[in-house]
């Protein structure tokens, strides 16, 4: 069963070892251990709803419960306190494109705000129901994961928006074909949400973001219904996908997309490489991600993050062997380890990996062979568990993520982790932020940085720290020429931002559209746009 306040399911659990439990006391101090609210605790509080009754619409307490929150650290502390706030009135389940627009004819008929759900795994605030008057329904499109057609010729395959990620990929390997798009949260999101968010997979370098792969699909809307043809190229005016990509429910439900897929690759391999120092890793992976090279993965962690990869990895004897190794070959504790994924036909593989090497020598780096690109693959869907552990021993974890140019990437991780580390300091609490850089381009890279910092005896203190921190965090990445989103959309947290990024003609287009889409305003407001 999928745990109703952390991620996943609670059959599974990512343990912290003695040495990682000791790395994080030895810089944060001690975590304290909360006890977390009871489940029918909060059942009883739930108010009711404010809806009338509808054949397609549940209003049970716990449907309510599960559906009132997604995953960010916010919903976390509210969730482990008990102190949700607003629940949406009901739950829906549509199974077909007559049901959504069923629901839509009666969430206008009633006055309601509508909210479309896939997996419920937003870290920004896209599900969660603003406090008003008005009653809230949300959409759960669980139902609809149907693979609708199949094109061998022109591979391109049509889903319902509500399939999960494994059983996407399930359905087209069955038939030789990947979409080849792994978030993190790959477990539990679903091709409407990837859409909606414009997400990005963790092996995006090869097969591309999800705005590549998005070919077309069919959107119902208070203003009505619109298709969008999957052509190959097309001249007839601005591309009206890319109103749908990072729309964010504000526009209408998407009931299908059309995907462009991919050939399961002859090989695919994952290699680490371990760099003396950031600046000499830095240039690397620049290089590496300027090349015509088979690669489907760079992820370089800096020093910090590469400290506590190992730290949190186990098998403590092989990690010890391990770093004696590098020490011979002249990397100490400044490494960085660097993880590389060559994807496609076997020859090209080959070639793109002898490529890659010899690049990495140049710049000092110690190829250390497959085996930690094996592990990190295998357990790549499993790290989010990890969020679950840290809690349980006391630590609040979250993440910032931002993309800019090469030229601006240094500067930019500087104060981001600069930001975050002092931003607790008035009241002499510790904040540990490490860095990654998971989706490079020929102009630019993603900067991903993670932070850990203890809870508070009091959830309202561990909220506003979390608030300083955010904020702190987001002021770095605007005033340093970052975008505030690089995967994980706008939702709430990010609007405070998104004026300085799009302007004041950007925001009033943003408006239009909605309006244009949405003309009452009902769907999910507050998100995108205020």
């Amino acid at each position: 069963m999928r745990r109703w306040n952390g991620w996943g399911l609670d059959t599974i659990n990512y343990p912290l070892t003695r040495e990682a439990l000791a790395f994080l006391e030895a810089r944060l101090g001690t975590g304290a251990r909360l006890k977390d609210t009871e489940l029918e605790d909060v059942l009883r509080a739930v108010p009711s709803s404010r809806l009338p009754a509808h054949p397609l619409v549940d209003s049970s307490p716990v449907e309510r419960l599960m559906h009132a929150r997604g995953q960010s650290l916010p919903d976390w502390i509210a969730l482990r306190a008990g102190r949700i706030g607003v629940f949406p009135d009901g739950v829906a389940y549509p199974a077909s494109r007559a049901d959504v627009r069923d629901l839509i004819r009666y969430a206008a008929s009633v006055n309601a705000h509508l909210i479309p759900y896939g997996g419920g795994t937003s870290v920004v605030g896209h599900v969660n129901p603003g406090g008003s008057d008005t009653p809230v329904l949300t959409i759960d499109m669980s139902r609809m994961q149907r693979l609708r057609h199949l094109s061998r010729a022109s591979r391109l395959a049509t889903f319902e928006a509500g399939v999960a990620g494994p059983i996407l990929e399930a359905r087209l390997r069955a038939d030789g074909y990947t979409l080849g798009h792994f978030p993190q949260s790959f477990e539990l999101s679903t091709l409407g949400g990837w859409v909606a968010t414009r997400s990005s997979g963790q092996q995006s370098r090869g097969y591309g973001r999800i705005e590549q792969l998005f070919a077309g699909g069919h959107l119902e809307c208070p203003a009505g219904s619109m298709e969008l043809p999957p052509f190959p190229a097309s001249a007839t005016g601005p591309d009206l996908r890319s109103i749908i990509l990072g729309s964010e429910g504000r526009m209408g439900v998407l009931t299908d997309a059309t995907v462009r897929i991919t050939a399961l690759p002859e090989r695919e391999d994952f290699h680490a490489i371990f760099f003396p120092t950031w600046e000499r890793a830095l240039a690397a992976t620049r290089q590496l991600s300027q090349g015509n090279l088979s690669l489907s993965l760079l992820r370089l962690s800096a020093p910090g993050e590469t400290a506590i990869t190992l730290a949190l990895a186990g098998h403590a004897q092989a990690i010890s062997a391990l770093e004696r190794f590098l020490s011979l070959r002249g990397i100490g504790a400044d490494k960085c380890m660097l993880l590389l994924g060559f994807t496609g036909q076997e020859s090209m593989v080959n070639a793109g990996r002898r490529e890659a090497l010899a690049i990495a020598r140049k710049y000092k780096g110690v190829h250390t062979g497959r085996t930690l690109g094996k592990q990190w693959h295998k357990g790549r869907f499993r790290v989010p568990y990890l969020r679950n552990t840290l809690w349980e021993a006391g630590y609040a974890v979250d993440t910032v993520e931002t993309a800019v140019d090469w030229d601006r990437v240094p500067a930019l991780i500087v104060a981001v982790e600069q930001a975050l580390r002092t931003g607790l300091a008035e009241i002499e609490e510790r904040v540990h932020a490490t860095t990654h850089l998971s989706h490079t381009y020929p102009s630019g890279s993603s900067i991903y940085t993670t932070y850990l910092y203890r809870l508070a005896p009091d959830p309202e203190e561990t909220l506003r720290r979390w608030r300083v921190l955010k904020a702190a965090a987001s002021r770095a990445i605007v005033s340093h020429g970052g975008t505030i989103s690089h995967q994980h959309g706008v939702g709430t947290d990010h609007l405070p931002y998104l004026q300085k990024e799009k302007g004041t003609l950007g925001i009033e287009t943003l408006h239009t559209l909605c309006k244009q889409f949405d003309p009452s305003g009902m769907m999910n407001p507050g998100k995108l746009v205020d």
